[in-house]
């Protein structure tokens, strides 16, 4: 139970920081392009208490962490999206769903900076420093998680997007089991396949990123 505690403590801050700025991409990018639905409900917030799903950002980490599962990950309220007013709806629809993904790589890259500037600067807190590669491993884990090509993650949004019309359509229609596919491919630990090269290879970029950093600290 201790462990647990301490899991949490250092997890809560990278997690919630990953989620609310996810969904608030989101809702900034489909304002970008024409949809303003998110932002009269006001989704486009970085206040986390409005992405906050009690199954997806709470129940489910609990239970994953404790069910000892290779991944944590959950997931936030959908920002509301009315995708037929986007000024080109299946274009945009793809750069709105890019939105979240990319927000996440961009707070890997920072918790990667921050982490670097504390061993730079002898910083002797342990918490911290386990706060800060928790970020990094977070926003990695969600950004693999949502670009798999199923709807309604981010990925399948994407897919649909460059999806001649026909088939698009019809693969869109699996939407409403998607969450139920996904839940079966975690159970059977078959995404880990998907996600363990994906979260490999954007940690290789990050390392080219931050590179002249290193060199410099």
């Amino acid at each position: 139970m201790e462990n647990i505690t301490s899991f949490l403590a250092v997890y809560a801050l990278p997690i919630l920081l990953a989620i609310t700025l996810h969904e608030a991409a989101h809702a900034y990018v489909a304002k970008y392009f024409g949809d303003t639905t998110a932002y009269q409900q006001g989704r486009m917030s970085l206040n986390p208490i409005r992405h906050i799903d009690l199954l997806g950002t709470i129940l489910i980490p609990i239970l994953l962490l404790v069910a000892g599962s290779p991944f944590l990950f959950g997931y936030a309220k959908p920002v509301p999206i009315d995708f037929s007013r986007l000024r080109r709806p299946k274009r945009d629809m793809a750069w709105v769903a890019l939105a979240g993904p990319g927000a996440n790589i961009v707070m890997a890259f920072l918790w990667t900076v921050l982490s670097i500037v504390l061993l730079a600067l002898n910083v002797q807190s342990d918490f911290v420093l386990r706060m800060a590669d928790a970020g990094v491993m977070t926003n990695l884990v969600l950004f693999a998680f949502n670009l798999f090509p199923i709807p309604p993650l981010d990925g399948g949004r994407v897919l649909t997007s460059l999806l001649p019309n026909r088939y698009a359509y019809r693969f869109a229609q699996i939407e409403p089991y998607g969450f139920f596919i996904v839940l079966a491919l975690v159970f059977f630990k078959v995404l880990q396949f998907w996600m363990t090269p994906l979260m490999m290879a954007a940690s290789v970029v990050l390392q080219i990123l931050v590179y002249p950093l290193n060199f410099l600290l």
